[in-house]
């Protein structure tokens, strides 16, 4: 990367950072839920791309995990104790629960394993509904309080939207970090070939269950985040649709690239609230949308972009050995 693109990108993300605080100060609280929504889905969504899209394991019960923060949530903080306690309890939790279910992972694969989480997630719903004494079953729990930070209340939308943001640049600094370190490379090397990376000596049996870990404990955290958002949860939102929009919000934005979950929310959170122009029709030509993107690129939105850096750079390249063979061919 020259100078150049470097400071362009690091500019690109200084505007859109600043786009993201300063622009919903104008916005309802409609607008700022949205939003709100978007940041939350963002955090779960990659926690799934580090399980799909980097270590190479499907996985369709990120919608359970996210269910099982907001549940911890919701269960705790209204018995009076702190967001942050409730979060400590989700990530335990989920970790926990992802590494166990990151077992069958490794004896089976591909569509097998899909089933295997499908199943979990079957049953987290079921328990999300029929446990009265725990989850309050079909009524839900309401009055879910929202956090106090740093003595600031995120009662209003705008505070609150703030949190979601701060808690969503601390998640992605961290997942950024953990992607160049050498567990990144270690998931990476499992997806591509798990036999290679066993010859080379890396753990594959450890690392599968660690990304299965850490992308369920992503689920929790943002379901400590939904918990509070929408101040009322029942097992409706919890089901495999969830799951399944999770997958789709990973796939369309471009699994295994670290943009991939912001863009894939966005196309899911956002795109049908930009479509409700069109009344009934919205949602139609939201499915076509995502059908035609999938069939021209199925690598996601940023697959595109890649292609294209990478015949950039095949034609630079070509250019450059096309220069030096006519300063061979002219040489005395």
């Amino acid at each position: 990367m020259t100078a150049t693109g470097k400071y362009l990108r690091i500019a690109l993300g200084v505007a859109v950072i600043a786009a993201l605080i300063i622009v919903p100060m104008n916005f309802n609280r409609y607008g700022l839920y949205i939003l709100s929504q978007w940041a939350v889905m963002t955090i779960a969504a990659m926690g799934l791309n580090l399980t799909l899209g980097y270590a190479g394991q499907v996985s369709l019960a990120q919608g359970a995990f996210v269910g099982i923060g907001a549940y911890a949530a919701a269960i705790m903080t209204t018995q009076g104790m702190p967001l942050v306690a409730a979060l400590a309890v989700a990530i335990v939790l989920c970790f926990a629960i992802g590494w166990i279910l990151g077992y069958p992972a490794l004896r089976v694969q591909h569509h097998y394993l899909a089933f295997v989480t499908l199943a979990f997630s079957t049953l987290a719903f079921l328990i999300f509904r029929n446990e009265d004494w725990l989850t309050k079953g079909i009524y839900g729990i309401s009055n879910i309080p929202r956090p106090n930070v740093l003595g600031f209340a995120t009662n209003r939308p705008l505070p609150f939207y703030y949190f979601c943001l701060g808690s969503l640049g601390i998640v992605s600094l961290a997942m950024w970090w953990l992607i160049r370190s050498p567990w990144g490379r270690a998931f990476v090397a499992l997806r591509e070939n798990p036999v290679r990376a066993l010859s080379l000596g890396i753990d594959t049996r450890r690392y599968t269950l660690m990304a299965f870990a850490i992308g369920s404990a992503l689920g929790g955290v943002a379901g400590t985040l939904y918990a509070p958002l929408t101040q009322y949860i029942d097992p409706v939102p919890f089901n495999l649709s969830l799951s399944l929009d999770l997958l789709m919000m990973v796939i369309v934005g471009g699994s295994g690239f670290f943009f991939g979950p912001f863009l894939g929310a966005m196309i899911a959170v956002l795109l049908p609230e930009w479509l409700r122009f069109t009344q009934g029709y919205y949602l139609m030509l939201y499915a076509v949308a995502v059908i035609l993107l999938l069939i021209y690129s199925p690598t996601g939105i940023l697959g595109i972009l890649d292609r294209y850096l990478a015949e950039r750079r095949t034609k630079a390249a070509s250019a450059l050995r096309a220069v030096a063979k006519s300063r061979l061919e002219t040489a005395p």
